[in-house]
């Protein structure tokens, strides 16, 4: 994609161009490091001055953050995504003037400032746009030495989307702000794809990204039902494929009812008390 296809426009106001990274934030980064192992994401660098390690396959980079500061009550979550843009200060400047709220700042000396808005819960959203030849993991992480820098994605892995569980009857709300400050769109139900097809789904403007919302199930009065991000969705041209070579690494997937392996999706059994992926069919890889 050229940068002038990355331009602001109706369509696609932030220039976004697909996403840099995925964070977690967790007080047992050991456990989950090995869990992201087992689902094909190598190591690669460490953060210069914070408890934070880059983890990388394919397209995906995915960020572990055990910061003390930054954990709370939950063990482990999902805390933030970064989208490519054309410009991050532009991309901010449009968000805050549509509405958004800007993430406090935490960053230290000779450390980048990332520019982000709040999302859902405990989560947030940033905007990047050194990612070519120049990358925000050449200022603040050190390469672990020996490591391959670029590893292999296992079975054509990338990301596909994040589901988003919200508050009863909010959906319409969360559609507001993706489509209002984000430029996503909504999608009709026939473009559901994955074994589990509810909620609402909205596909980014460079479409290579989607947010699935889902609210409470009917009956789940009693069920404690936090909003915030829930898994993240990978793609893989193969699903089978691709669940018979991570269960060879030791990934356990659910098999009961319509949860079971197939070729539009599959899904993992939950793990850290609050982990789980998705299997999505996607022949589409991030750029």
């Amino acid at each position: 994609m050229t940068l002038d296809a990355l331009a602001p426009d109706s369509n696609n106001p932030l220039g976004i161009d697909g996403v840099e990274f995925i964070e977690y934030i967790t007080n047992k980064p050991q456990a989950l490091g090995g869990l992201l192992q087992r689902l094909g994401f190598a190591p690669i660098a460490r953060h210069r001055s914070r408890e934070v390690m880059l983890y990388r396959q394919g397209t995906m980079n995915l960020i572990v953050n055990a910061e003390p500061t930054a954990t709370n009550s939950a063990s482990t979550f999902l805390s933030a995504v970064a989208f490519r843009v054309r410009d991050a200060a532009a991309a901010m400047k449009h968000a805050l003037a549509a509405g958004a709220w800007e993430v406090p700042r935490r960053t230290a000396a000779m450390e980048l400032n990332i520019p982000g808005i709040l999302g859902s819960g405990e989560s947030a959203i940033y905007f990047v746009d050194r990612y070519r030849d120049f990358s925000i993991y050449d200022v603040d992480f050190v390469p672990l030495p020996g490591v391959d820098a670029h590893p292999p994605a296992l079975g054509g892995l990338h990301y596909f989307g994040l589901v988003q569980a919200v508050g009863e009857f909010r959906s319409e709300e969360w559609i507001e702000f993706y489509q209002h400050l984000l430029g996503f769109k909504l999608l009709p139900e026939s473009s559901f794809v994955g074994i589990l097809p509810k909620g609402s789904l909205l596909e980014s403007p460079c479409g290579g990204f989607y947010f699935q919302l889902i609210e409470p199930p009917d009956g789940a009065e009693d069920v404690l039902w936090d909003a915030g991000l829930v898994r993240i969705g990978f793609g893989t041209p193969d699903v089978l494929d691709a669940t018979r070579l991570l269960e060879q690494r030791g990934i356990v997937f659910l098999d009961e009812g319509p949860l079971h392996p197939g070729e539009k999706g599959a899904l993992t059994q939950v793990y850290l008390e609050s982990v789980t992926f998705e299997l999505v069919a996607s022949d589409a890889v991030s750029a």
